[in-house]
């Protein structure tokens, strides 16, 4: 499921709608200031459709952003601020749209209201890192789309983390939905039907839910991905604990080398040797008879307790010397084992870094935004995870804890911080920090620890990450820039689509209609806008809320702001939206008052 990164239109239908500036085509605005904003003004421009294009962005741009210039037929302007003087110049009065993706929610919400004073009837796409400052946001303007590129890129890196060609599922309103076959899903997390087949090779799509007691077709479904409630952490200690019952002389092993560092271990084990070696030479030249007496006189004589005897032969002499000398070395060396096994246990626990080792898990590198979404994602598909992240209050760090994932505090470009990770016996690296140095230094060092290991790697430039790929073998290497761009064009092309469902050959759309005041759908049951084979209802938001009813009664009766979540065919959008809408006269009524 390409989730929010694949551009899907509904035809040429809105844009016709949109208000033409003098030449005729409708004029929409850009403001940014790293790699999105050209990606953005790329799809506008590819688009297809006859429009007129204004990318606003500061004097001084990142290195990793292309040259605008590139773009035929974009005008672009330079300006540190955006204000009302800025837009002004920019010909923002009577503009159609305005998409605001500078990488600063502050930024962009004082750009936003600038705007509306500029042209109050203006469409808006915001960017926005903050999802609870961005539902605020999209209450305080008529006509919003407010988006994150992380939620967009983030299922694009959970496929490709699981060899998966294109995302099968999306997050919407804090779930995560995927596509799965109707026998492989339980009826209580079932949300609608994608497909189903006749037997005589027709396929339906989008078909209406089989009656109760009907046999249950084999075809493909929408469902919800729970994870594992309490944690995936305790499945995981169970089976690490059961393996220590199984084999304890491994895992006291595995205790000590953590403990322990190699040339120390090495120094107290060649110590022990010598001594154990030395005592056996003094008690067979002493003649010394039974365990115990054996056991005394060499533990007496390494800590220099055994008095000097002149009258014992050479043999015995020469023992005692070099277990004494070994005792001198012994005692600190063993004192040292102790303290260096304390500081590594305290330094461990205060770090995060795992004592346990983990197999056939993701790890994740950089929980910032994207990689918090990917992370929640994984475990929301019930699969083991482990986290890397240079910061203990890196901005995913609460969620890796509150989901009971391991989380280890250090740069992942060191092999040592992988191997903490259990890299080797990992069945995937999903790279996503925001320094692409350490991001490439990182996939490198975990293929030289497992040279078959898929990588998933973030990089900004979408031209370098399709070169890394090729060049180093990387499995997948993606800009999130590249993965989020379709869908900030589409929301200022047109204003419903959330997500795509590749299908076979069908791409059905998932979409939020709102009611309107005196449209057709205002005052009448829910069950008029689910239409099998067109339109399916998946959820609904009461008017003023942001809570989505998983679960709506299709007897309610829809009112003005009310907001319906389907899943749809692209002609089914269309008249739904239509339906959705006031009449044209009553449309221009409606918002003369505003």
């Amino acid at each position: 499921m390409a989730a929010d990164s694949q551009r899907e239109p509904s035809g040429r239908a809105f844009v016709s709608r949109l208000r033409r500036s003098a030449d005729g085509r409708p004029h929409f605005v850009i403001c940014g200031a790293d790699s999105l904003v050209y990606t953005v003004a790329e799809e506008l421009s590819n688009a297809g459709h006859r429009i007129r294009l204004t990318v606003i962005v500061p004097t001084t741009l990142r290195g990793d952003v292309p040259d605008l210039a590139n773009l035929r037929g974009v005008r672009v302007i330079r300006a540190d601020r955006l204000d009302e003087h800025t837009f002004r110049s920019a010909g923002l009065a009577g503009a159609a749209a305005l998409g605001l993706v500078m990488p600063d929610d502050v930024v962009n919400l004082h750009a936003a209201l600038c705007a509306q004073s500029v042209e109050p009837d203006l469409r808006l796409v915001i960017r926005m890192f903050n999802s609870g400052l961005g539902y605020g946001v999209r209450r305080l303007f008529a006509d919003c789309a407010v988006l994150s590129d992380a939620a967009m890129a983030a299922p694009a890196f959970v496929a490709a983390s699981l060899g998966e060609v294109t995302p099968t599922h999306l997050r919407l309103a804090g779930r995560t939905l995927y596509v799965a076959r109707r026998g492989e899903v339980s009826p209580d997390k079932l949300v609608c039907a994608l497909t189903a087949a006749d037997g005589a090779g027709r396929v339906d799509v989008l078909p209406a839910d089989p009656a109760p007691g009907a046999r249950q077709p084999t075809d493909l479904v929408l469902a919800e991905a729970s994870g594992r409630p309490t944690g995936q952490v305790v499945d995981a200690q169970r089976r690490i604990q059961a393996r220590r019952r199984r084999r304890p002389a491994r895992a006291m092993g595995r205790a000590l080398r953590a403990a322990l560092s190699r040339k120390l271990g090495i120094a107290v084990m060649a110590t022990l040797a010598v001594t154990v070696a030395a005592g056996a030479v003094l008690v067979h030249a002493d003649r010394i008879h039974g365990f115990w007496h054996s056991i005394y006189v060499t533990l007496l004589t390494v800590v220099g307790s055994s008095d000097v005897e002149i009258q014992r032969n050479g043999v015995a002499q020469a023992a005692q010397l070099v277990l004494t000398i070994a005792g001198l070395a012994l005692l600190p060396l063993i004192t040292a084992a102790v303290v260096e096994g304390m500081v590594n246990a305290r330094l461990e626990l205060h770090s995060g870094k795992v004592a346990t080792q983990y197999q056939d898990h993701i790890v994740v590198v950089g929980l910032g935004s994207v990689g918090t979404r990917v992370l929640r994602q994984l475990v929301d598909l019930g699969l083991d995870v482990v986290a890397i992240d240079r910061r203990a209050d890196a901005r995913g760090a609460k969620a890796a804890r509150q989901l009971g994932v391991p989380f280890i505090v250090g740069d992942a470009a060191l092999e040592e911080t992988l191997r903490a990770a259990s890299i080797a016996t990992s069945k995937a690296l999903v790279v996503v920090s925001t320094d692409d140095v350490t991001n490439l230094q990182a996939a490198l060092n975990a293929r030289v620890v497992s040279p078959d290991l898929r990588v998933v790697l973030r990089l900004f430039d979408d031209d370098f990450a399709q070169r890394v790929e090729t060049a180093f073998n990387i499995n997948i290497s993606r800009s999130v820039s590249r993965l989020a761009a379709p869908t900030f064009a589409a929301a200022m092309l047109e204003r419903e689509v959330l997500a795509t469902i590749p299908v076979d050959r069908h791409a059905l759309l998932v979409a939020e209609v709102q009611v309107h005041a005196g449209a057709p759908l205002d005052g009448v049951p829910l069950s008029r806008a689910d239409r099998p084979l067109s339109v399916r209802v998946i959820g609904l938001t009461s008017a003023g809320s942001e809570w989505v009813d998983w679960a709506p009664d299709h007897r309610r009766v829809l009112a003005t702001g009310d907001r319906i979540l389907i899943v749809a065919r692209r002609a089914g959008l269309r008249a739904l939206v239509e339906q959705a809408s006031p009449p044209a006269g009553l449309a221009g009524a409606a918002e003369e008052p505003a």
